[in-house]
């Protein structure tokens, strides 16, 4: 899930209580996992990024613990590459995106996701079994006001969502929505997937490793001594 090279440099460090934290060399940016194993979302992941160390954050991107590893991992990974642009480029891409909302909002279109449109300046896509849903506020007027809000179950009993600021840079958040819609197979035990949403399910021969063989999602290593525990799925 944690697409950052800590043997090159990126800081993290994790707390007694599982709390852990990466963050990139330059200090401007921050991933954080928060477990909270009595709330429904099971804990809380927070992305930020920061024009300058320790400021306020100029965007951020809240998920909960019980979103699929696989889109954490997607946007992660895009993250990186994101920052590596941002360093050997004279271009300040983490904060100066100009990538269109449609890019993030047009695979789902393609893929035959339903689409309302709002005056409110909002718009709403939805999959034809309604079990996911991308909601996006076109018209924001502070880049702290959350543009795009994404969820996985049913609408009114998510069983996980995501919060996104305004600011953030639309490459992200398309890189959340494409691994969203991907048909590729997953791993998963019965424990796995919600009672209510088995009946959706579609088989296919496993060709990976199986579950016992996968590691699980894991916080970045410790400054200390002792594993690492991520959420569970």
């Amino acid at each position: 899930m944690w697409s950052f090279p800590f043997s090159e440099g990126w800081p993290s460090a994790q707390t007694e209580e599982g709390t852990a934290a990466a963050f990139s060399p330059c200090l401007r940016l921050q991933t954080t996992y928060e477990p909270q194993p009595d709330n429904p979302g099971k804990g809380t992941w927070t992305i930020s990024a920061h024009r300058a160390p320790f400021s306020s954050p100029a965007w951020q991107m809240r998920f909960d613990a019980t979103t699929p590893v696989e889109l954490l991992q997607s946007l992660h990974t895009e993250l990186f590459d994101l920052y590596l642009e941002d360093r050997h480029s004279d271009r300040d891409w983490l904060f100066e995106d100009e990538t269109p909302a449609q890019e993030a909002y047009v695979p789902l279109l393609a893929r035959g996701w339903s689409h309302d449109v709002k005056t409110d300046g909002t718009q709403t896509f939805l999959p034809a079994d309604r079990l996911a849903g991308v909601h996006h506020r076109y018209a924001t007027t502070s880049p702290h006001e959350r543009a795009w809000w994404i969820w996985g179950g049913h609408h009114s009993e998510p069983h996980w969502q995501a919060r996104i600021t305004s600011g953030t840079p639309t490459a992200l958040v398309a890189a959340f929505t494409v691994s969203l819609i991907s048909t590729d197979p997953l791993i998963r035990i019965v424990n796995d997937v919600p009672l209510h949403t088995r009946r959706n399910l579609y088989l296919a021969t496993a060709t990976g490793k199986s579950p016992a063989d996968r590691p699980a999602a894991q916080p970045p290593p410790a400054a200390g001594p002792g594993p690492g525990t991520g959420p569970s799925r």
